[in-house]
């Protein structure tokens, strides 16, 4: 799949998630089959770029071509501005976002909220595409509420604005992330516009995968939650569908050693303090697929330091491959 000069590996994209998508994750999931990754969103309001969240949120040191930025406001120029900032720090691609349903995004009249007023939508594509030299693309969710799903109308603005990729959320933003995602007006859009259109939405196997692609026509998917823990879902759902057969999940030792390469990561990232803290999350999402894996999340989450909490994700690996029973 092309997109301007890039010729993406496959159709399969990580969504942009706030706290998620940092460079190792995004880096873990390249490596299992992600043709695109995104990254978590960055403020377009200047006076945060350089606190230390976004400095590392803006970190692409040795990550892969192309390097995906999402950026998020509501001022025109404030956006362009972003862009172009994004741009000259090494970014390859400027995601514009308007799918963010979350309240504290939403109130400032950003990410989703955006679709109630489609003149501001037109000025803020034209005036980010005409800031950068590099492709621009826009993530959307159907419409404001289920009364009002006007993807379609915004989608045709993307495209005459000059953004080259759209991705359709298949819920409204008063949906937020509650109830089952709808397929239709992603296939709407697709059948409007010409540039190509990313489905994404409750696509958690690689069966759904190839179901959603049917339903809509779509040009590729986009994964969020269900890549957590679970970063080969990418290789998985590539598997499938060139021998219509599911890959066989990774072994136990593959699961340690991808937990140990993530967490490597983190620490070199973040440093011990948050680093240990942030791998918590990540753990405790790995260990949803694991066996006993409660034990493991509880006792990751008292550890302090990196030494500790190596120590005691081996020792659960150790115990399970032993045969041994874990003590809660």
């Amino acid at each position: 799949m092309r997109l301007g000069p890039y010729t993406l590996d496959n159709n399969l994209l990580l969504a942009p998630m706030a706290g998620v998508t940092d460079k190792p994750f995004r880096q873990l999931c390249r490596m299992y089959g992600a043709g695109l990754a995104v990254s978590e969103m960055v403020a377009s309001d200047p006076a945060l770029w350089n606190t230390k969240k976004s400095q590392l949120r803006l970190n692409h040191y040795e990550e892969e071509s192309p390097r995906a930025v999402q950026i998020v406001g509501a001022d025109p120029q404030a956006m362009a501005n972003a862009a172009r900032h994004n741009a000259e720090l090494g970014a390859q691609i400027i995601d514009i976002n308007m799918g963010c349903p979350a309240k504290k995004v939403c109130n400032v009249f950003s990410g989703s909220a955006l679709m109630q007023n489609e003149m501001l939508v037109t000025k803020i594509l034209e005036s980010v595409v005409d800031a950068v030299t590099i492709p621009v693309t826009l993530k959307l969710r159907t419409g404001w509420n289920k009364e009002n799903k006007n993807a379609v109308k915004i989608a045709r603005i993307a495209e005459d604005s000059g953004i080259q990729m759209l991705t359709v959320h298949g819920r409204t933003r008063a949906c937020g992330f509650k109830g089952d995602a709808e397929y239709q007006t992603i296939k709407q859009v697709k059948d409007q516009v010409s540039i190509p259109v990313i489905a994404n939405g409750d696509i958690t196997t690689p069966e759904k995968a190839t179901d959603v692609l049917d339903a809509t026509g779509a040009d590729g998917i986009m994964l969020g939650r269900a890549a957590l823990g679970n970063p080969w879902i990418f290789n998985e759902i590539t598997h499938f569908q060139k021998t219509g057969v599911r890959l066989s999940r990774p072994t136990v030792d593959e699961i340690q050693q991808v937990i140990l390469q993530h967490l490597t990561g983190l620490y070199e990232l973040y440093g011990e303090h948050t680093g240990v803290r942030v791998a918590r999350k990540h753990v405790g999402w790995y260990s949803k697929h694991l066996e006993s894996g409660e034990i493991l999340r509880s006792r990751v989450n008292k550890t302090e330091s990196v030494e500790r909490q190596l120590l005691v994700i081996n020792n659960y690996f150790n115990a399970i491959n032993n045969g041994e029973a874990l003590a809660a």
